[in-house]
């Protein structure tokens, strides 16, 4: 097939939505099919060679061109780009290039363009509902934003040939709006970076030894090196407002343990004077990233927004269990009691109390690490990419029975025509 991926993130930020492109395409290329990428630039100017879809010296990715389209920063997150320019852009794009299908992820802004452009054309449009981001409004002060918000998501999902959903949660959520042609595609998870067999001593003596000066610093190296013997609790993720990971204050004094946060982000100078003993591991990516899950204890995650959560999947697939917020992804992720607990939204005593149980009862935080471990042992990004293949499929199908329809003269056209003729 000839795909046009059209993602709103893109490298090198990485974040949920950059995963699971570089995954797509990574299976598109041992495909054989042809892909153009069009992402965000990390600038509001044309970046040269890297905009010519087909000349030499462009940007490549997994062996496919890489278009960049100007973007500007987001105001006090200078790494998330927003996409500049108008339709018209992106349709001179799709012309030119003329794919089978495209696949939009996460669209919000240059998703959208991407849609309308896609739909002026005749082009099916597979759309990835990844972010939820009216959700994120009240948490950065805009409540009144929200419905607005919604109004976007409502518009672009209607106006895609098929909208994929990675949760219960959210199929329920976008059924509710009244959006249609939704199909559940969930996300692989490498078992070989994500592994028990990651479990570092060295790492975990690292970490454990480690105390955290009144700043938030690290002490001296005389500290490191030896193992406290305390049970770690990790986070894994952005450092961002919508991940609630203030609610982790509860957590911070918890005896005989030591908060781990593992990632990067806007919030983390503010979140390190609200957890003083918690150590913060910084942006961890690859094996690195597999080493730092596996060497935890219990993985928390406390987020109300997450359509999936891929890490929570991870942490699982590396045997260790999930202690995570009632709500969204998580839902269809944690099997409670079996492999990790989840708690009511705001109930920070639950979320207390369910990793308290696990810290303290070994055999607990085993039996449910193991089950995890086994849980997700099938989703490999391998076969969640093959269900995508079907979806192309399926809207390339679904498009050309709707052009179909909207190409068939109506009953009384036809038989004036046939009378026209016959006279």
């Amino acid at each position: 097939m000839r795909v046009v991926v059209v993602t709103e993130s893109f490298l090198p930020h990485m974040n949920g939505v950059t995963n699971s492109v570089l995954h797509v395409l990574a299976h598109l290329r041992r495909r054989g099919d042809d892909v153009t990428v069009i992402a965000p630039a990390d600038t509001m100017f044309d970046a040269g060679p890297r905009t010519d879809s087909g000349g030499p010296g462009g940007e490549l990715c997994e062996g496919f061109p890489v278009i960049r389209v100007p973007s500007l920063p987001l105001p006090d997150y200078p790494k998330v780009r927003v996409a500049a320019g108008f339709v018209t852009r992106i349709r001179h794009l799709l012309e030119q290039i003329r794919p089978d299908v495209v696949h939009v992820a996460s669209p919000f802004v240059l998703g959208w363009r991407a849609i309308q452009a896609a739909a002026a054309l005749g082009v099916p449009t597979v759309s990835i509902y990844q972010t939820e981001v009216p959700t994120y409004a009240a948490r950065y002060g805009l409540p009144w934003a929200t419905e607005l918000l919604w109004q976007h998501v409502d518009r672009m999902h209607t106006s895609s040939t098929l909208t994929l959903v990675p949760s219960s949660f959210c199929r329920e959520q976008l059924t509710r709006r009244g959006i249609k042609r939704l199909k559940t595609w969930r996300r692989g998870v490498d078992t070989a970076r994500f592994s028990p067999e990651r479990r570092s001593a060295e790492l975990r003596a690292r970490i454990s030894s480690t105390a955290a000066g009144p700043d938030g610093s690290a002490a001296g190296p005389g500290a490191v090196g030896t193992d406290t013997g305390e049970k770690l609790i990790g986070f894994v993720g952005r450092l961002a407002s919508e991940k609630q990971i203030e609610d982790l204050a509860v957590l911070d004094a918890l005896p005989g343990t030591r908060l781990v946060i593992i990632g990067s982000g806007p919030q983390e100078d503010a979140l390190r004077r609200r957890l003083p003993r918690a150590h913060f591991a910084g942006f961890q990516s690859g094996d690195d990233l597999g080493a730092h899950v596996a060497s935890l204890d219990v993985f928390v995650h406390p987020g109300e927004a997450e359509t999936f959560c891929q890490t929570i999947q991870e942490a699982m697939a590396a045997a260790v269990p999930v202690v995570a917020v009632g709500r969204g992804g998580p839902l269809d992720l944690v099997d409670v009691g079996r492999t990790g607990w989840l708690y009511r939204p705001g109930d920070l005593n639950g979320l207390r109390s369910a990793v308290e149980h696990l810290v303290n009862d070994d055999a607990a935080r085993r039996d449910f690490g193991l089950r995890a471990h086994e849980s997700v042992q099938g989703r490999t990004w391998e076969a969640v990419s093959n269900e995508l293949i079907g979806h192309y499929a399926r809207a390339v199908e679904v498009n050309r029975r709707v052009r179909t329809m909207h190409t068939r003269p109506r009953r009384s056209e036809s038989w004036a025509a046939e009378a026209t003729s016959t006279s």
